[in-house]
């Protein structure tokens, strides 16, 4: 991913980053960036073992009787 950037690249983003943010600001700014990266991991962790704890507890339903007469299915899409 960072393989075109290079150590010259580097040191000029920490060197702007400094002077956009200042030192003060830096600690802050990266703690943010670090919580929002694990809400984030914690929230794809919880949906991806959602389904499977669903599946796990749902009891498999009834199929409902058919009543009406069987209708072409609707095209759903939207309208270019």
């Amino acid at each position: 991913m960072l393989n075109g950037i290079g150590a010259p690249g580097i040191i000029l983003l920490v060197i702007l980053a400094l002077l956009l943010f200042g030192p003060n600001k830096l600690p802050e700014l990266g703690r943010a960036v670090g919580r929002t990266f694990r809400e984030f991991k914690d929230g794809a962790r919880e949906i991806i073992s959602e389904p499977e704890a669903a599946k796990k507890s749902e009891a498999p339903m009834p199929a409902a009787p058919q009543t009406m007469a069987a209708e072409p299915p609707q095209d759903k899409r939207l309208p270019e």
